[in-house]
């Protein structure tokens, strides 16, 4: 699994992360994260398949902030991370390790159990790039 860590001048520092961002107005989650994909790593998207969802609500503000996690193919290339201090390719098991945002606790617990299994979910789904 690839995880970032969060630049020392971004919010919440030396935080580790799922690769992703944003959904800009009029584009789906799986358009925004193949775009993310390319912003972030140079990573080109083959496949993805959403693995699970957190609702949170932040104190700063009332409002309310949806964010979905996915299972993603990318194509092989050597990636070239512009918005981390670091990149690591780490086993599920180890991902306790790390000192992930609150936001990632449940889904880093259910990976690092083996509870979600995104390399049997992505050998599951259908071949087609929803990109």
């Amino acid at each position: 699994m690839l995880i970032g860590q969060r630049r020392r001048t971004d919010s919440s520092p030396l935080k580790w992360e799922f690769p992703g961002g944003k959904v800009e107005p009029g584009e789906g989650a799986e358009a925004a994260l193949a775009r993310e994909l390319r912003e972030e790593l140079g990573a080109t998207l083959v496949k993805s398949v959403p693995i699970g969802r957190v609702v949170r609500k932040y104190a700063h503000t009332d409002e309310s902030l949806a964010i979905l996690f996915f299972a993603v193919e990318i194509a092989e290339a050597e990636l070239a991370p512009r918005t981390f201090e670091q990149t690591a390719w780490v086993l599920p098991k180890e991902l306790g390790a790390y000192d992930f945002l609150a936001a990632n606790a449940e889904l880093v617990a259910n990976l690092a159990t083996g509870r979600i299994k995104p390399a049997e979910i992505l050998a599951d789904a259908h071949p087609e790039s929803p990109a």
